[in-house]
């Protein structure tokens, strides 16, 4: 099965949408670090959003680009799921260091590993704070289990539908059985994301062009949420309604204005930004832990934690253009 995409070609309304989530990120985790206790199931669709984008593109893009038979697609899902899951580790043995009154031996314990790097419940779990930039352990998982079907799938076209369906069943199951496994959920979902990227992207944009249905659509779920509060299911819905909403927002406004362009451009590095805003966030609540004014604190860090998300982006974006040596070393990191 070979998706119909673009054939490599950068989609502005998908660039679009991930910056979007960037910036919902911001305000994300600006709760986190700045207004703590507070209920955010209703931005609980970030991270499971990021991994089906993640899925859209691996077939969207990459296969679509590649096709399944071509040998170097496997070894390029491969490099990529590596170079993520490096970054991941790089990241947080740096931030064990730079953190007080922690120990390597602490932050990397065998329970520790297991939680992270198996179950997954560090990703907005228990083991939040242990850990950050947890994201990118799914997303990596993705790439690498998407390397094995794809070369199962020059040989039973329908890989990716069977493994999305497993992987769900094993959802329910570990539901059932009391375990809390986000990895899985997140995995599940992300193979999700990669049968929507098989849809041409023709079609895909015919189906978000329904604004009315996709706001009531979108208003019983923030109802269905508000009294079940987010079940698994009722989060798979809030997934694809949240990024349809994006990505129609996407096509009207992604390639006009000067707010467009920037939510764009933080699409095109949504890694890059979504790294510097953790790093950001953490940097302003030790900073600012000194002011008295709580409405200050408040004030300043929203602000700056938009601003300087955008600047470290637009900053990066203009070195590679002037720099070789700048553009080769964030292809060989991220690329």
């Amino acid at each position: 099965m070979t998706a119909t995409g673009t054939k490599g070609q950068r989609i502005a309304a998908l660039d679009f949408t991930k910056g979007a989530l960037v910036l919902i990120m911001v305000l994300y985790h600006w709760i986190n670090y700045f207004c703590y206790g507070q209920d955010q199931r209703y931005l609980r669709f970030l991270t499971p959003s990021f991994i089906f984008i993640s899925g859209f593109i691996i077939s969207n893009i990459y296969i679509s680009k590649y096709g399944v038979s071509d040998i170097s697609l496997p070894k390029r899902l491969i490099q990529r799921g590596l170079k993520i899951l490096a970054v991941f580790v790089l990241l947080n043995v740096i931030r064990t260091f730079l953190a007080p009154g922690r120990s390597l031996e602490q932050a990397w314990s065998l329970e520790s590993l297991v939680d992270v790097y198996v179950t997954g419940t560090g990703i907005g779990g228990g083991q939040a704070k242990a850990v950050a930039f947890s994201i990118l352990v799914p997303i990596s998982y993705l790439l690498l289990v998407s390397a094995l079907l794809v070369v199962v799938c020059r040989i039973y076209r329908y890989t990716f539908h069977v493994a999305c369906l497993l992987f769900l069943l094993g959802v329910v199951v570990s539901s059932y059985e009391g375990s809390d496994l986000p990895n899985l959920q997140l995995l599940a979902i992300g193979l999700l994301g990669i049968l929507a990227g098989y849809l041409p992207t023709e079609k895909v944009n015919r189906v978000v062009r329904h604004p009315y249905f996709l706001a009531a659509a979108y208003l019983a779920y923030v109802a269905a949420i508000t009294v079940w509060n987010v079940i698994y299911p009722l989060q798979i819905v809030g997934v694809y309604l949240s990024l349809m909403i994006l990505y129609l927002l996407g096509l009207q406004f992604g390639e006009s204005g000067k707010i467009g362009a920037i939510v764009v451009l933080l699409g095109k590095y949504s890694l890059i930004g979504y790294i510097s805003q953790i790093a950001i966030l953490q940097a302003l609540r030790v900073g600012l832990q000194r002011v008295d004014s709580e409405a200050v604190v408040l004030g300043v860090s929203l602000v700056l934690a938009f601003g300087l998300t955008i600047i470290s982006v637009e900053v990066l974006d203009r070195a590679r253009a002037q720099s070789t040596a700048m553009d080769k070393l964030y292809r060989a990191v991220f690329a």
